[in-house]
């Protein structure tokens, strides 16, 4: 098994993607800087900041290197504040600095306590300072110090409103109306101190990387950003942030609520630009890339530490020269046992000639392969320790790239199964329907048969793909993959940011035409293997909350905008839904479906007993 947490390891041959930001970082010229490493879920932005933060540790030339996780500041009150502060302590503790130091994040510290108070951030530091005023604390700016002065003639009474439990109101009425001029002068203050406790530290520059800014909500991910270009973003500063770059846009249009059109799109990339000026995007990994990925993990599995770090050293060594092909177990050969190499082989075999589908199936996606991996190598134990005889690894593999790909369909074949002693005919029939043709020319004839739901390139691919599965009893590897066929996609408490953050926007009660704005602009716009994994998150939330009928209405729109695969989780998630627990006017919209050719026969034999009221509204003439 492989754990699915970043690594300073490089599998994935992005060594050279992380060299590269660090020479940009290293031209004191373009400083201050944001640089954007951005790339889809599970694309391997993590594993490439901490390379970077490893790499210019190792340069000794100056550089005062801080990594930090966007999330942690998710909780606080303010996420200006909590990242402004938690910088500055960075240098407070740091040992190798001197007293001048820290006077000056002794003053910055102070100056945030003031940010969150203006920021209305009352909850942790509003009484404590406010307190210290009355004995002339030197640290309130002038504004308020004269605002409070009024009110000190009475201290007792002071206090007590201060922690009274309507002490917020107080504090608000206070300060709501102080002058823009005050903000202002406190930025620009702050950002001299900060310069100056740089300079101060002897450093040669300060370079923090943020990673995971796209787990964070909307205003935290904003605010996160603001403060890097407002506070901090002084000479000899460079910021790395990690994100999905569609979550980040995400949350500029949350903040300033376009209404999606051309020059409010507009207005989204360019606050995008001025918060980040150097956006890098990660490349789609090719089939070689793939390729080589799976062998090395597969490597880390089977060799010894001192084999496995002789094989990385070699990778490094061969990607340096050539960048193209495949680094297998050709490569490998003189670098391990006879006895390694056999392992290596065998478990390679029935992964390595899928590699152009499994990269299809899972879109070239470092994190989603590992877990495919991680599942292939579970099933396969299951199956030892079950002791299935004839157990073929391959198509189990295969299987798994449609569980994978094409999840409707693989439970179609399950259904087929089941009822043909584990030898469905259709698999044969499919197999001989699309067996040394082109696409293109199959096509048509598959969409006349009962299969059109399979008639897409690349489930051609997989039918043609070795092994062949006529003739071969599926019972046992259904079996093995039953968890699939009775519960959601594993790791569903991992769903993506971006799609809860799309389903959350069109869980909103919001009007039609803006929800199916929303699906053209946002759904459509996900990769296929994205929408899947929309579709199966809308199939299982509905599942989970029958009687919410904006759930259903989300689906009929993403039937009305022919958003892809609708039908199949659509029908999922009905499958697991009492009709007494539906809204007869959701039956009556799906009434336009009774002529679908593949929808419509489900849809009247679901609602066919003519008993609840959304099977009554679903036959009224």
């Amino acid at each position: 098994m492989w754990s699915d947490n970043e690594t300073t390891e490089d599998l994935l041959g992005f060594k050279v993607h992380a060299d590269l930001i660090i020479d940009v970082i290293k031209d004191d010229t373009v400083l201050p800087i944001t640089i954007g490493v951005f790339g889809d879920w599970g694309s391997g932005k993590s594993s490439i900041l901490r390379i970077i933060s490893d790499e210019i540790q190792k340069l000794e030339d100056g550089t005062f290197v801080l990594f930090f996780k966007g999330w942690v500041f998710e909780g606080y009150d303010d996420a200006k504040a909590a990242l402004l502060e938690t910088i500055i302590k960075a240098f407070d503790e740091n040992k190798t600095f001197g007293s001048e130091v820290k006077d000056k994040t002794k003053k910055l510290l102070k100056s945030v306590h003031w940010m969150r108070l203006l920021g209305l951030g009352f909850k942790h530091i509003a009484i404590p300072t406010l307190t210290a005023a009355l004995t002339g604390g030197s640290s309130l700016i002038p504004y308020l110090a004269g605002r409070l002065t009024d009110l000190t003639s009475n201290p007792d009474e002071l206090l007590s409103k201060l922690k009274a439990g309507t002490s917020e109101d107080f504090l608000k009425s206070l300060i709501k109306e102080h002058p823009p001029e005050e903000e202002t002068k406190l930025v620009r203050d702050f950002r001299d101190d900060f310069s100056e406790m740089i300079m101060k530290s002897k450093i040669k520059k300060l370079v923090v990387i943020i990673d995971d800014l796209d787990r964070c909500t909307p205003d935290r991910i904003i605010e996160n950003l603001e403060a890097i270009k407002l506070f901090l973003n002084v000479e000899n500063t460079a910021f790395v942030i990690g994100a999905d770059p569609r979550i980040v846009r995400h949350a500029i249009e949350y903040r300033f609520k376009p209404t999606h059109d051309d020059s409010n799109n507009r207005i989204v990339e360019d606050y995008l630009e001025k918060l980040i000026q150097i956006p890098y995007y990660l490349p789609k990994l090719s089939d070689s890339e793939i390729e080589t990925y799976i062998s090395l993990l597969i490597c880390k599995q089977v060799l010894g530490i001192d084999a496995y770090i002789k094989v990385l050293e070699i990778f490094s060594t061969f990607r340096d020269g050539d960048r193209y092909s495949v680094f297998g177990l050709a490569n490998m050969k003189e670098l391990v046992s006879l006895e390694e190499h056999e392992k290596l082989t065998k478990r390679l075999s029935a992964i390595a000639p899928l590699v152009p589908l499994i990269s299809t199936a899972l879109y070239s996606n470092p994190r989603q392969i590992k877990r495919f991996l991680n599942t292939f190598i579970l099933r396969k134990r299951l199956a030892e320790v079950a002791k299935i005889r004839d157990f073929d690894d391959a198509i189990l593999a295969k299987l798994m790239i449609l569980e994978y790909a094409e999840l409707p369909l693989f439970k179609q074949v399950y259904e087929w199964q089941i009822l043909q002693s584990g030898v469905p005919d259709q698999i044969n029939k499919l197999e001989i329907l699309c067996k040394e043709k082109q696409f293109e020319k199959t096509k048509s004839e598959i969409e006349k048969t009962d299969f059109k739901s399979w008639a897409k390139d690349k489930v051609f691919q997989w039918i043609n793909a070795a092994p062949p599965l006529t003739g071969v009893d599926l019972r046992d590897y259904f079996w093995i993959s039953r968890d699939r066929i009775t519960s959601s996609i594993p790791g569903g408490s991992l769903v993506p940011p971006l799609i809860r953050a799309i389903f959350n926007e069109l869980e909103a009660d919001i009007p039609v035409t803006a929800s199916k704005k929303l699906i053209r602009d946002k759904v459509l716009a996900l990769t296929q293997i994205e929408q899947k994994q929309f579709l199966q998150f809308a199939s299982e939330m509905l599942k989970k909350n029958p009687k919410k009928k904006r759930l259903f209405d989300l689906f009929l729109y993403m039937l009305e905008e022919n958003i892809p695969d609708t039908q199949s989780y659509y029908k999922e998630a009905l499958l697991a839904t009492s009709t007494s627990d539906i809204e007869a006017s959701v039956a009556t919209s799906l009434k336009a479906y009774k002529d679908d050719s593949d929808f419509g026969p489900f849809l009247i034999e679901y609602f066919s007993k003519d008993k609840t009221k959304a099977e009554k509204a679903f036959n009224l003439m």
